[in-house]
Parts: structure tokens; C-alpha cells; sequence
């Protein structure tokens, strides 16, 4: 026995030294046998250039499922004194609370209004490094529109709209009241639409912990819950409510009163791609009141608004998984895991946005956008005038100084404020093999060449979001695959950590009647169909409202999505 546990000892320092790529053996000796296994396989198939997603579709999945694992045990992180949480009675809240709170049967506060986010990475201080190189610079080296790319056929701005709905409804850091100001450098800024400009810190908290000391806190719910309609506090949703018959104000939405969007939960920097699917989905609450009252004629108001709520997310979620994300990682293998030009945008966002909401129809916005496609996620693509934008209060109040949001909140600063790591150690905590030249990320010369005038040759400085949009995409796929690996661990999570989504979606819960809605609503045109029928049916050709609607629709194949091979 002693001679076998030496050479399996001796083995494994083998492995260690000679085949696990040097930023992971740590990682490696911390997990158990199986977990090493599987490590060796997806770690093996990833230095041999065997991709994944060359596979056939059930060995793609497996490769998935394998990755999805090893994050799920050891790049998920906790932040906040609350971390372990109080545990709860589920059945004595059998609803959705206005603040997130009981969803996670483990920890009552989990997921709800200022609690903290948790992390996939370790946060990794960037304050000194804060402005190297300038975000600005940055910004318009790199992501600054030459001429506009899109996604062809695959993605509209219904697309586009659809997350901007979903982080709506997710996320929203908490800021300081200390100001400050970021400038552009002299070589670019006269290239900048604004040389400065000032905004608020995200705010930092003490979490009470030894290992991760601050953190930061969403003053949304982050679980799938209809936040964006429903608001994050008992104060939001009591002013979308009409207290009758469950249902809620739509006034402000449907019959565009000057009130705008001022009865939607999060609206704070919405713009009319936004609206319209709060619109419609504040018509999808209230149908489903109807239906539940039809059903059950006894049920109150409060109980009839609980499990619209219910049902109205769900929905919100199904589509997401099963229709936006197909759309967005066009392959086989995503298909099977996800199953088990019109008036200037700068008119749209904000405010000025609402304002135009009231002179279109909402059948004239949705068929704008289904025929419109989207910009692709590519450097040199950013649109200008988001470098000009008016940013709101929490409140959806305009503020005073206008902000360049690539520089900011969408691409550099942000990021490094909020101790996200760079493009090389974000790869390295997601057992991704990180570049070690500018070669391994593109082979686009004028790339590498601007990527080398802007972070020289130290490939470490690169901006994580900066070389996930230079990164060679999959066929199929409208992000990377940096991008899909957190979309892989977050989406599936979000929706296995919600008892709502698992031992809580059943009938008892949802009422028969609800639970009934739930499964027969099987995209985003199922809802448009509902509330504007005929709309699809004249304009719409392609197979989901989230391509273009001109695209021909998708080819039926008859070979089981198990055995499919890649195209």
C-alpha cells in the first residue's frame, strides 16, 4: 500500500508540474479527486485546440456541464457579514416580497434590495492603477464607432433592449456623494465628444470579513423577480399598484399621459426600447390578473397581485433562457442547454426618450426595432453618442453633468473601481488559459498594433472588456467566450439558487392557472401575440422576435438535438 501511495504521489507532482498549466496548480491541489479529473479533461481538450463547440452536441454539453461544475465549487464567492444567513419558514412566504427577501431558503436576505454582490473572481485592487492607461484614451482608441458593424440577421435592438430590461431588473451599485472628475489626455481629447466629466463614486462598504474587507451593495433585487416593474422596496411597488383586482397603473405606459414611465419599478436610465417592454409586460401582469380571477373568483387583491407576480417573472425568465439566449449563442449545443434604420436613438434614452414614447405607437416602436439589427459587440463600435449622454438619479430625475458612459460605467473605469481583474486574471480564475502577446487574442493587425499604443506590451494592463470584444468569437456566437463562461455560471445559477424556479414552481405556489401560463408561453411572441395579435403575424418573418424580422425563418432539422453535429 505504501509503494502504490507514493507512485500515486509521484504521479500527480508529475501532472501538476508538467501538464496543468502553471496559474492553475493551485487551484488544482485544492480540489477533490473527481473535481481533479474533470479538471484534466476540460483543461486537456483546452491546450490540445480541441474545441468544445466543434464537438457533437451531447459531448459539447458535457464539457459544459463538467466547466459549469468546477466554477460552481471553486470560483463562487460570497461577500457580506450575512453571508452564512438566517434560515426561514418557506411556506409562510409563498410570494414574492417587494424587497428580495426569502428566496434563497438558506439565507433570508440573499439576493435582496443592499445586500451585497457576490463575486465569480476575487476582487482585485485596481485603485492604484486606476487611470493607466486613461479610460478615455481607451475609449476612443478602441471602442470609438469608425462605421457602424452589426449582428446581421441574428440580433434586432428588441435584442438589445431585452438585457437592458434584464439589468433593470438585477443590478444597480450604490454610489457615494463624493464627486469626481475624470479627464481625457492631451493626445486624444480633442477626439472626445467631452474632454471631462464628473460623477459619483460606487461606494464602498466594510463587509466584516477577513478575507474579501469591502464590497458593494445593489439597491435593486438581483433575483429574476420583475424589479424593473415591480420596483425594489415596498415604496416602488406601492406606487405601481392599483390595489384592485391585483393588477397595476398603466396609465403612464400604455395611454402615454405626461407621467411617462414615472409608474414603472426601475426606471432609472431606461430609454424607449426599455419602456416598451415594461409597457408590455405591466399588460402581461394584468392579463394574467384576469385569467387568475376568471379562474379563482374568491382570490383577493393582494393574493391575485402575488401570483401575477409570480407568473409574470417566470415568464420574464423562460424567455430569456429559452428564446433572447438562443438567439444570442446561435449553436445546437446552446439550443439543447438552454432548453433543460428609423429615428436617431440619441432621441430615445432618458427623459427626452419619454417624451417621444407618447408620439409613437407601441406596435410602431416593436416593428422598428424587430427590423432593425443591432451593433455588434466588436471594438471600434461603440457608438458615439453614448459618449454624451445626460445620466439620472435614482429617482430617473436628470442630472447636471453629462457623462461619456464607454469610458465610464459600460467599458474601463467602472471595472477597475469595483476591483474586477483584468482581461489575463479574469481568464485565469475561470480556468481559462490566459494570452501571453497580443497575437494569442487576435490575428487583426490594426488591432494589435492599437493594442500595443495603448497598453504597450505588458498584455496584463488589458482591460477585461476591452479583450473580450478584440477576442475571436465561435461561430454562432454574438459575445466571446470570456463572456459566455460567466454567462454559463450566472444565468443557470440565478435561477437554481430561486426556490420560485425550483422546489416552489408548482401549482400549490403559482395556482394551477398560473403554473398552466407559465408552461405554454414559450417565447417573447407568445406575449406579443397575446396583447397585439396580428402585429407578428404582418410583419414578422423570421422564427423569434429577437432576430430580424426579415430573416427567413429557421430550417427545421429532423436529426434529435442530442446527435447534431456543429455546422
Amino acid at each position: 500500500m505504501i509503494p502504490f501511495l507514493s507512485c500515486a504521489k509521484s504521479l500527480l507532482f508529475w501532472v501538476i508540474k508538467h501538464f496543468v498549466h502553471a496559474d492553475f496548480r493551485e487551484h488544482f491541489q485544492r480540489m477533490k479527486p473527481l473535481d481533479r479529473l474533470l479538471f484534466l479533461i476540460i483543461h486537456g481538450l483546452d491546450r490540445s485546440g480541441m474545441e468544445w463547440h466543434r464537438f457533437p452536441v451531447f459531448l459539447g454539453l458535457a464539457y459544459l456541464l463538467a466547466r459549469r461544475h468546477l466554477h460552481y465549487h471553486y470560483t463562487l464567492l460570497n461577500v457580506g457579514k450575512n453571508q452564512a444567513g438566517e434560515r426561514f419558514n418557506p411556506a409562510e412566504f409563498p410570494y414574492r416580497t417587494a424587497n428580495g427577501k426569502f428566496n434563497d431558503p438558506s439565507n433570508e436576505d440573499a439576493g435582496s434590495i443592499e445586500s451585497f454582490f457576490g463575486r465569480n473572481i476575487a476582487p482585485l485592487d485596481c485603485r492604484k492603477g486606476l487611470l493607466k492607461p486613461n479610460p478615455m484614451k481607451v475609449a476612443t482608441k478602441l471602442l470609438a464607432r469608425k462605421q457602424f458593424i452589426d449582428t446581421g440577421k441574428q440580433l434586432n435592438l428588441i435584442a438589445v433592449s431585452w438585457i437592458q430590461f434584464m439589468t433593470h431588473d438585477w443590478m444597480d451599485h450604490l454610489e457615494s456623494t463624493q464627486q469626481i472628475e475624470l479627464k481625457a489626455s492631451e493626445k486624444v481629447a480633442n477626439q472626445c465628444p467631452l474632454r471631462s466629466f464628473k460623477f459619483y463614486k460606487t461606494e464602498r462598504v466594510n463587509t466584516c470579513l477577513d478575507n474579501i474587507k469591502e464590497g458593494h451593495l445593489n439597491i435593486r433585487t438581483s433575483w429574476w423577480d420583475g424589479s424593473a416593474i415591480y420596483g425594489s422596496n415596498s415604496s416602488q411597488l406601492h406606487e405601481v399598484r392599483t390595489y384592485k383586482e391585483g393588477k397595476l397603473k398603466i396609465a403612464g405606459l400604455i395611454q402615454h399621459d405626461q407621467e411617462g414611465l414615472e409608474k414603472a419599478g426601475n426606471i432609472r436610465n431606461a430609454w424607449i426600447g426599455v419602456s416598451s417592454l415594461i409597457a408590455l409586460f405591466i399588460l402581461e401582469h394584468n392579463a394574467i390578473c384576469d385569467a387568475l380571477k376568471k379562474e379563482y373568483p374568491n382570490l383577493d387583491d393582494e393574493n391575485l397581485y402575488r401570483h401575477a407576480r409570480l407568473v409574470t417573472s417566470a415568464v420574464m425568465a423562460k424567455i430569456h433562457t429559452i428564446d433572447w439566449t438562443v438567439q444570442l449563442l446561435k449553436t445546437d449545443t446552446l439550443l439543447a442547454g438552454m432548453r433543460g434604420n428609423w429615428i436617431d436613438m440619441v432621441n430615445l434614452i432618458g427623459n427626452k426618450g419619454e417624451k417621444e414614447f407618447s408620439k409613437i405607437g407601441f406596435t410602431t416602436r416593436m416593428v422598428s426595432m424587430g427590423h432593425q439589427a443591432c451593433g455588434a459587440l466588436e471594438l471600434w463600435n461603440y457608438p458615439v453618442w453614448l459618449r454624451d449622454v445626460v445620466p439620472q438619479n435614482v429617482d430617473a430625475t436628470d442630472r447636471a453633468d453629462h457623462v461619456d458612459l464607454a469610458s465610464l460605467e459600460n467599458i474601463v473605469y467602472r471595472d477597475r473601481e469595483r476591483s474586477v481583474p483584468r482581461y489575463n486574471a479574469f481568464r485565469r480564475s475561470l480556468f481559462l488559459i490566459p494570452i501571453s502577446k497580443w497575437d494569442n487574442l487576435t490575428n487583426n493587425k490594426e488591432v494589435i498594433d492599437t493594442l500595443r499604443e495603448v497598453y504597450g506590451d505588458d498584455v496584463e494592463q488589458l482591460d477585461l472588456l476591452v479583450g473580450m470584444l478584440a477576442e475571436k468569437k465561435i461561430k454562432g456566437f454574438a459575445i466571446c467566450e470570456t463572456a459566455f463562461v460567466i454567462f454559463l455560471i450566472m444565468a443557470s445559477r440565478r435561477l437554481e439558487a430561486d426556490r420560485f424556479f425550483t422546489s416552489d414552481f408548482n401549482e400549490k405556489v403559482y395556482t394551477r392557472k398560473g403554473f398552466e401560463w407559465v408552461n405554454t408561453c414559450e417565447s417573447l411572441k407568445d406575449v406579443l401575440d397575446r396583447h397585439y395579435p396580428g402585429m407578428t403575424n404582418r410583419w414578422m418573418n423570421s422564427t423569434s422576435v429577437f432576430t430580424v424580422w426579415d430573416a427567413p425563418p429557421d430550417p427545421h432539422n429532423r436529426i434529435p438535438i442530442y446527435l447534431r453535429l456543429p455546422h
